[in-house]
């Protein structure tokens, strides 16, 4: 592959979280890039950058941001690189950024589950210290049907591996992604599962459809039937009634969703709860933006 100098390989996503880090970009697209729902990286042929290009490339971040704190790892999921090569890019960031606090990055739990709990301890102690990662649901059915190419069980064992060796978790949640045939259990299930791996951060995002509802079923081996606002509304209900949340801090705040929630499960969950019964019981059709703002003032 021929490599340019600093060369960002568009495009290129990050966590909201992440809007002040610098970006050093150290795979490109996603290896598994199976997933049926996700559209991020269809365009991009997955590789490795070699070391001696993201060498140039720190260098130089670092020359233009000398008091950056944070740094985000690019693309789909840094685990998709060898141990050794993650450990090494990891020194160098640390090495060139004298006023680093945090090293973050996106993980898949399928890829992560493929490393040692050793390999996965030496990683962080170089300094890799935030996950992010796209739980999506915590049902089989529904990690089968979009093809997410792991269980319920491996997220639930990987995940739990990571915060015990001492990884931070920022993870997400597809409100709606079962449609209306798996809605109850995708709700349950993804609580169940998020109480067993307890979560720093949990996101919880709605399910949309960049290229249309069409090319979303065309990709699917079944009928796929979406919910509506009030069915969405009362699947996020659903899960928060499940949930069993000791410390986590809770996020529905991306631009996808319906209502703008921020809060601490379990601390603020019966607050969650009384806020959904009310707009779910007053809610026929209210547009998006409305409805943001209607729940951002309760």
């Amino acid at each position: 592959m021929n490599e340019s100098f600093l060369l960002y390989h568009e495009p290129v996503f990050r966590p909201p979280a992440e809007a002040d880090s610098v970006i050093v970009q150290v795979t490109l697209g996603c290896k598994w890039n199976q997933c049926r729902f996700c559209e991020m990286y269809s365009t991009k042929k997955f590789a490795v950058k070699s070391f001696e290009t993201l060498e140039k490339e720190v260098t130089l971040l670092a020359g233009l941001h000398p008091e950056t704190a944070r740094v985000f790892l690019g693309d789909g999921d840094i685990f998709s690189a060898d141990k050794d090569f993650v450990v090494k890019t990891l020194q160098l960031i640390k090495r060139s950024f004298p006023n680093l606090k945090r090293i973050s990055a996106y993980a898949s739990s399928r890829e992560m589950g493929k490393y040692t709990a050793e390999e996965l301890t030496e990683i962080k102690k170089a300094g890799l210290s935030l996950l992010y990662v796209g739980i999506e649901s915590g049902d089989d059915e529904v990690l089968f049907m979009v093809k997410k190419g792991v269980t319920a069980l491996q997220q639930i064992n990987t995940l739990k591996q990571a915060r015990q060796i001492g990884f931070k978790l920022s993870v997400m949640i597809l409100n709606g992604l079962g449609g209306k045939k798996y809605s109850t259990q995708h709700a349950i299930n993804s609580a169940l599962l998020l109480n067993e791996i307890q979560p720093e951060l949990l996101s919880l995002l709605v399910i949309s459809f960049p290229m249309g509802q069409d090319h979303f079923r065309s990709r699917l081996d079944e009928d796929f039937h979406p919910l509506s606002q009030l069915e969405t509304l009362k699947e996020m209900r659903l899960l928060i009634q499940y949930l069993e949340l000791n410390q986590t801090v809770f996020r529905s705040d991306h631009a996808s969703n319906y209502l703008v929630f921020r809060g601490g499960l379990n601390r603020d969950k019966e607050r969650f709860l009384h806020q959904l019964d009310h707009i779910i019981e007053n809610t026929v059709h209210i547009p998006r933006t409305r409805l943001r703002q209607q729940a951002s003032f309760l």
